[in-house]
């Protein structure tokens, strides 16, 4: 296995880039196919406490990790949290955080847009998920001397990477969901997480319940979303 090591100072080096062109009818049917699978994806707050197989939710992080980022600095950390009780710590200091954030700590406008959905400071999805995916961003490199240098278009490299795995674990079969607690400092607190790294979103994988519901959403159309020039 090779080992990581950033590009910098190392020089550019090119290297052929041939894969396969699939037949258009077979390209066609794999998007159409995608496209239905995709629209299936929803984000699941109630889980079954079945086991969910680790490596399913490794590979779902390995492709993530394939994700294009900023000077190729692949600027994130994925903790995968699967002890019960540092779970149930995270959850109470969530909790904690979000009691105060409903009681008007967000404001008006961010309250109403959320009262549609359900959503309040009770987060058992935390406990109840056999795994917490809790991502965190780079915001500077810190090289082992403790000295540091520049990462570059951090928000958007992770954000993409997250995009990666919550598209993995659906198509694996997996729910999830994405938990942004607001502040999420006690995320580098409890898991002891370096000075460069913000915790960016906590992921809850696992099984729907048998009894999960969901909001019954509309997405926009396709119309709606796109503009042709």
């Amino acid at each position: 296995m090779r080992t990581w090591t950033p590009m910098h100072g190392q020089p550019y080096r090119a290297v052929p880039y041939r894969p396969h062109r699939l037949p258009l009818a077979e390209s066609l049917a794999r998007s159409s196919e995608l496209r239905k699978r995709m629209d299936e994806r929803r984000t699941v707050r109630m889980f079954a406490p079945d086991p969910v197989p680790e490596q399913l939710v490794l590979d779902a992080i390995a492709v993530a990790n394939t994700a294009p980022s900023g000077a190729h600095q692949q600027p994130w950390t994925f903790v995968l949290v699967q002890d019960p009780e540092m779970r149930r710590r995270i959850r109470e200091a969530a909790e904690h955080e979000e009691r105060i954030s409903y009681s008007g700590r967000l404001g008006e406008e961010w309250l109403a847009a959320l009262r549609p959905l359900g959503t309040d400071e009770h987060k058992p999805h935390l406990t109840d998920a056999p795994h917490l995916i809790v991502v965190f961003q780079q915001r500077f490199a810190l090289r082992p001397d403790g000295s540091t240098y520049k990462h570059y278009y951090v928000d958007e490299s992770v954000g993409i990477a997250v995009g990666m795995l919550l598209t993995t674990l659906h198509l694996s079969g997996l729910a999830a969901l994405v938990h942004t607690p607001s502040p999420m400092r006690f995320l580098s607190e409890v898991l002891g997480r370096p000075r460069n790294e913000k915790a960016f979103a906590v992921v809850p994988v696992g099984y729907p319940a048998e009894d999960a519901v969901v909001p019954d959403l509309v997405r926009k159309s396709l119309d709606q979303v796109v503009v042709r020039v």
